[in-house]
């Protein structure tokens, strides 16, 4: 039941994903280390089994690939999966099916891949608009964003949505508007991309992919192309016996393109981990001068400076020690730096690269109640009922958009951490007698 909630709320956000406006395309994947999986019970030996399960499953997403399992000394991480943990929360149900979810520290799970020379994939990825043709008893249709879960098309969308959550990859769908357009249909099942990139002007994407999936005997394949970011336009396919394992070939191979790509390698991996940071509401030198200096006092701060600015808005860049969640609690005790919520980021207009008004002077999960990680950074277990929170839960995964025009999004890719977004507040309402 939680899981199945959870999904639904994803769907939600995964249609809503299409019919967003064109101009940015990247996103953000805010739940990047964070990941529920089933347990037995609560004990000390089911919770380390958890933690190990869910420890591989992020290893995968932030790698991009599914070997990086088998590289040496994996192993040994995986059993000292506890150490990397931030929160953790069990999930009881009535009917047995508990279930574990955790958030591991973002800067540990880097530092831990390349200490095994594995990639590390970023948490800033390409938004891919995937138009998928399914072929079954001799009827086409495409699998589209809108709809209830039940009947064919809220199968296939399910299927994939949750290989995507799987492996940490933006995928979107056209809205349900183009599925009565059969002529379009027949040149996805085709191939012929000329069109199909016509209809996909105003739905947000970085890259197109057209798909064709269809079932000969008890083996089902998925055929695709791109279109977009200048990759292969070749033909690609998977073979698979069941829908869901279809599913996750096909998205897999996507993910591992996509780590090939933006990934960095282990030794470039460094130990002072860097995350840029957008500050909303900047009105004078004055305010520029004192964001700096209240960031540059920051106890986890080794280093912060301003790499462009904008109108009203100012990117920094910081240098830092320990985890990114402590470095957010640092940032909470300075009252005029107010954290955006994911819809307000959502809203902010995406302004071009060109505009007169960029100074560029380079160029460069969620929160829930009961998960309560500990101001050092360590670990408390909180119990809930897994039937009865999902009530109240948000999906483990945002999509978030990441505000960068075309010529920012390559460089953007590469960078390990998500832009963080914060207001600054008019002095006035926090201390008007001293203007800080």
């Amino acid at each position: 039941m939680q899981a199945a909630q959870i999904l639904r709320r994803s769907l939600r956000l995964f249609g809503l994903l299409a019919l967003m406006a064109a101009p940015a395309a990247a996103v953000t994947v805010t739940g990047l280390y964070s990941v529920e999986v089933p347990v037995a019970s609560s004990q000390p030996e089911d919770l380390e089994q958890g933690y190990a399960a869910g420890l591989s499953r992020v290893f995968v997403r932030v790698s991009g690939t599914r070997d990086v399992l088998d590289n040496e000394g994996v192993d040994a991480l995986l059993s000292n999966a506890e150490s990397l943990l931030q929160s953790y929360q069990f999930l009881r149900s009535d009917e047995n099916n508990h279930r574990l979810r955790m958030s591991f520290g973002a800067v540990g799970v880097n530092r831990a891949l390349a200490s095994v020379d594995a990639p590390v994939w970023g948490a800033n990825r390409p938004l891919t608009l995937a138009w998928i043709a399914v072929e079954e008893s001799g009827r086409r249709t495409l699998v589209h964003a809108d709809g209830e879960i039940g009947g064919a098309n809220g199968q296939w969308r399910q299927i994939l949505q949750g290989a995507a959550v799987d492996r940490g990859l933006p995928v979107t769908l056209p809205p349900e508007e183009f599925g009565q357009d059969r002529e379009l249909l027949s040149d996805i099942w085709g191939q012929f991309t000329s069109s199909v990139r016509s209809a996909s002007e105003e739905l947000e994407h970085d890259l197109v992919s057209l798909v064709r999936i269809s079932r000969s005997g008890s083996q089902w394949r998925a055929g695709w192309v791109f279109d977009g970011m200048g990759l292969d336009s070749t033909e690609q396919s998977v073979t698979a016996d069941t829908r869901e394992e279809l599913a996750a070939r096909l998205i897999g191979r996507w993910a591992e393109m996509f780590a090939d790509r933006y990934a960095v390698a282990g030794s470039d991996v460094g130990e002072s981990p860097q995350v840029d940071i957008v500050v909303h509401g900047i009105t004078s030198l004055t305010d520029y001068a004192s964001v700096n200096r209240v960031l540059k006092n920051l106890s986890p701060v080794v280093e912060a400076g301003a790499t462009q600015a904008r109108e009203d808005q100012l990117k920094l860049r910081l240098v830092f020690s320990g985890e990114m969640e402590q470095l957010k609690q640092y940032i909470a005790l300075a009252p005029r730096l107010v954290p955006l919520s994911d819809a307000e980021v959502s809203r902010i207009p995406v302004r071009d690269s060109t505009d007169p008004g960029d100074r560029s002077d380079s160029a460069e999960g969620d929160s829930d109640e009961s998960i309560l990680p500990t101001p050092e950074g360590g670990v408390a277990l909180a119990e809930d009922n897994a039937e009865n929170s999902s009530a109240t839960a948000n999906p483990l995964f945002v999509y978030q958009p990441l505000l960068v025009d075309e010529q920012e999004s390559e460089q953007a890719f590469e960078s390990l951490y998500q832009v963080l977004h914060y207001r600054w507040q008019p002095a006035s309402i926090i201390n008007p007698e001293n203007g800080e």
